[in-house]
């Protein structure tokens, strides 16, 4: 269907049907539903302009933990990036994705969300969608991947606390079983506690959320861990107050290691080792796939940073 048609159909000019999808402020907010409706109903799709840089990212409607705080970095760095790159933002919710028909857009980026929730998306939309900080699945077409090495953070995080002296290493990740990340972190924690001849059972790799984090520890803590790795979510400020709870001492008798917080880690007492994603470098990929579909080529499917480590005091010298 061509613009023309569309217009005839809603008895309004070509121009207003433009005005409409481009929320031009001089259109009668009942006009533009009604062409909308009708775009919707025959299958219309705006084209987008060669000029077009808006970019929609795609947020969760409803809280959820323990992504919270990583979401909250990763918009920062786009927020940050992508106008740099001569993008302008909207933000969208997961649960007004269909509105995105009616959004002339060259791209949109899922910040937070499953790859499950965008299947058929290049039948549903014309523009190609990026997942930040999930691995792809079953990538359909015009989706991608940007997201940070889980593998080698996971065992950048164990190889230290061994190098440090650590011999029972108690590991929480922080989330639910089957969502997000949990999964990948968990049989990554697990290579890399038999790669370094610790103990790696079931009781040394746990998944918890909020409510249960502090009994987890506490029942690690009477196991005889000297460690504790607790990636995810607010994790770090979590298991703090966990060890105080049971007066345990940072790192006299435990040691710990968490995932950067840029409002905790560093703040803590003693300054918290992290493990840190490089939401900067996610941010710039994001934008490189954008830029690669305005100039026709066809970028990787998937793309993948690597962690990084900032030592600080909470993990003991090694000896």
């Amino acid at each position: 269907m061509k613009i023309q048609d569309l217009a005839k159909l809603a008895g309004v000019s070509p121009a207003t049907v433009s005005r409409a999808f481009n929320r031009h402020p001089n259109i009668r907010e009942d006009v533009r539903q009604r062409i909308l409706e009708l775009a919707q109903q025959h299958g219309y799709r705006p084209r987008t302009s060669a000029k077009t840089r808006r970019v929609a990212v795609i947020l969760p409607d409803h809280e959820i933990y323990p992504i919270r705080n990583c979401l909250e970095m990763v918009m920062t760095a786009i927020a940050h990036e992508l106008p740099r790159r001569g993008f302008s933002i909207e933000v969208l919710p997961l649960g007004n994705l269909d509105r995105l028909g009616s959004m002339p857009c060259s791209g949109a980026i899922a910040v937070g969300a499953e790859p499950d929730d965008f299947a058929g998306w290049a039948e549903r939309f014309p523009c190609p969608l990026v997942l930040v900080d999930r691995a792809p699945g079953r990538p359909g077409r015009m989706v991608h991947s940007v997201r940070s090495d889980e593998n080698q953070g996971m065992a950048l995080a164990i190889g230290h606390l061994k190098a440090r002296g650590c011999r029972a290493v108690g590991c929480i990740v922080h989330g639910a079983a089957g969502h997000g990340n949990v999964d990948a972190r968990c049989a990554a924690i697990r290579r890399a506690l038999v790669a370094h001849g610790l103990p790696a059972d079931d009781a040394c790799i746990r998944v918890s959320q909020d409510e249960g984090y502090v009994n987890v520890i506490g029942g690690m803590l009477r196991q005889g861990v000297d460690a504790l790795f607790c990636p995810g979510g607010n994790a770090g400020i979590i298991a703090a107050f966990a060890l105080a709870q049971f007066n345990r001492r940072v790192p006299e008798d435990v040691s710990l290691l968490a995932s950067e917080n840029l409002q905790f880690s560093r703040l803590a007492t003693p300054p918290q080792s992290t493990i840190a994603q490089d939401h900067l470098g996610l941010a710039n990929l994001v934008a490189d796939i954008l830029d690669a579909y305005r100039d026709g080529l066809l970028p990787e499917a998937e793309r993948v940073l690597p962690y990084k480590l900032i030592p600080r005091a909470s993990v003991r010298p090694s000896g």
